[in-house]
């Protein structure tokens, strides 16, 4: 059984999103899959991740099925909406 995780960050274009991007690379955390989410404004642009382009996506109520861990640097509204 593979202890990678399937990890998303909603918020991820923001100031915190990208030192929560910085800090799995940094501490060589088990991610299997990085899931990136935003706004509609920011869907399909990219971030990298271990020099790997990420297609970011729009942030749904159904973005976070399947994710083991989801991390949250979007604002408290929309935090508590979707968490």
């Amino acid at each position: 059984m593979s202890n990678l995780k399937h990890v998303a960050i909603a918020g991820a274009t923001g100031a915190v999103g990208a030192e929560m991007i910085r800090c799995l690379e940094e501490r060589n955390y088990p991610v299997g899959q990085l899931t990136l989410l935003a706004s509609a404004r920011s869907a399909g642009k990219t971030l990298k991740f271990k020099g790997e382009d990420i297609v970011i996506k729009e942030l749904t109520k159904d973005s976070f099925k399947g994710v083991d861990v989801a991390l949250f640097s979007a604002g408290g509204d929309i935090s508590r909406e979707f968490a």
